[in-house]
């Protein structure tokens, strides 16, 4: 039997997660997609996968799809002199991700790259998305994005969520995600000050307009 957690254990993003299935199992149709978007570092992945243990728990099977398995590989990267930028939005497959959406919008069988952050790269038909899921939650940077192409997904999402988290508290994070990496402390800031930090900003300032926006600052990366 699934027992509910309480007091302190029932955090902002538990009781954010527990509406938002509520509202979903509420809504009659035989496939609902759910962007969980926002900046690097906000929590999505840990929402995305929040959320599908919810559903699980209601009996109602889901799927999460990452947006980073859409990375452009690091040797295309090199060649192109981006990889530096790694994250930046023209450093993925986005035409590839919006037909995936696509397929995925119309109940197709499709399988799905995922992201392997240990390994930094992209690991091809590792996510099975049958046409009879009822739930499919897409994460990712980009999913809201006033940008092409990556600005033609708005139209295709049933409910899109973005998880905001100040700028300081996603530096202490990002920082924190290349020092879980073994990098030193001085390197870890150089790559997230270089990079991660800007790619954050881009997002912010060019974020469309969601159907929900949560605090996601005890969203955990």
């Amino acid at each position: 039997m699934h027992q509910e957690p309480t007091g302190k254990a029932l955090t902002i993003v538990t009781r954010h997660v527990h509406d938002l299935a509520d509202m979903l199992l509420g809504r009659a149709a035989p496939r609902l997609i759910v962007a969980v978007a926002g900046a690097p570092g906000s929590g999505k992945s840990t929402f995305a996968a929040e959320l599908a243990r919810r559903l699980g728990a209601r009996g109602k099977r889901s799927v999460v799809v990452p947006m980073d398995g859409f990375h452009l590989d690091n040797a295309l990267l090199e060649a192109r002199s981006l990889l530096a930028r790694k994250g930046a939005p023209d450093t993925f497959d986005a035409q590839g991700f919006v037909r995936l959406i696509r397929a995925i919008k119309a109940q197709e069988d499709v399988v799905a790259p995922s992201f392997d952050r240990m390994r930094d790269l992209s690991v091809a038909g590792a996510i099975a998305v049958p046409a009879q899921a009822p739930f499919v939650i897409v994460e990712g940077n980009y999913l809201m994005f006033d940008q092409a192409p990556w600005a033609d997904l708005a139209g295709l999402w049933d409910v899109s969520v973005r998880l905001d988290v100040p700028l300081p508290e996603l530096r202490a994070r990002l920082i924190q995600r290349w020092l879980s990496q073994n990098l030193s402390r001085a390197a870890a800031t150089r790559r997230a000050e270089s990079n991660d930090i800007p790619n954050a900003q881009h997002v912010i300032a060019k974020a469309l307009p969601c159907d929900f926006t949560f605090d996601g600052q005890q969203a955990r990366v």
